[in-house]
């Protein structure tokens, strides 16, 4: 049964796997402004050594306690089913002026090969009571207008679309029932 953990060196090789999948589909080059782009400039490409796992660990919990200047605090949870990385979903503790615009309070990624599978769905829901928790009782979730699948998982999840700026449409989801 999949479930959301913090991030942990005992899935260092299946998170590397989920990594080389997203740069397999172009992601994570040097222009990526995602936190993926940020992580692989922080931490480098997955190497397959404890030091790189050890890199990306130091990279999440930064995250939490030192963000970079353009961030806010932010939680990273890792979507599991026993051994196996299925996706991410970070969880930022407030919003500044450019995530309320477009960025939102939570971002996600499946990997490609557990994608269509009800994972996103259930990885939102599963962390909705951890942002009620720091006080967020309605948390801003955006996607990309042409994302039908992202767009799903949040209305799914309850998401009442507020407007759309630019390319993002901008939704607000309840965090408690």
């Amino acid at each position: 049964m999949p479930e959301l953990i913090l991030p942990t060196a005992r899935l260092g090789p299946s998170y590397a796997e989920t990594v080389h999948e997203f740069i397999a589909e172009g992601r994570g080059g040097p222009d990526d402004r995602s936190l993926l782009g940020d992580l692989l400039r922080e931490a480098g490409r997955p190497d397959g050594t404890e030091q790189w796992i050890e890199r990306v660990l130091d990279f999440e919990r930064t995250l939490i306690t030192d963000p970079p200047a353009h961030f806010v605090p932010a939680t990273t949870y890792w979507w599991t089913d026993g051994d196996t990385h299925l996706g991410r979903i970070n969880l930022r503790h407030h919003l500044n002026e450019d995530l309320s615009d477009i960025g939102g309070h939570i971002g996600y990624d499946i990997r490609p090969t557990a994608r269509r599978q009800g994972h996103a769905t259930a990885m939102l829901a599963a962390v909705l009571p951890h942002a009620a928790a720091l006080g967020i009782d309605k948390a801003l979730v955006t996607c990309d207008v042409e994302n039908t699948g992202s767009r799903k998982v949040i209305e799914a999840n309850g998401g009442v679309l507020e407007d759309q700026r630019g390319d993002k449409l901008r939704y607000w989801v309840a965090t408690a029932p």
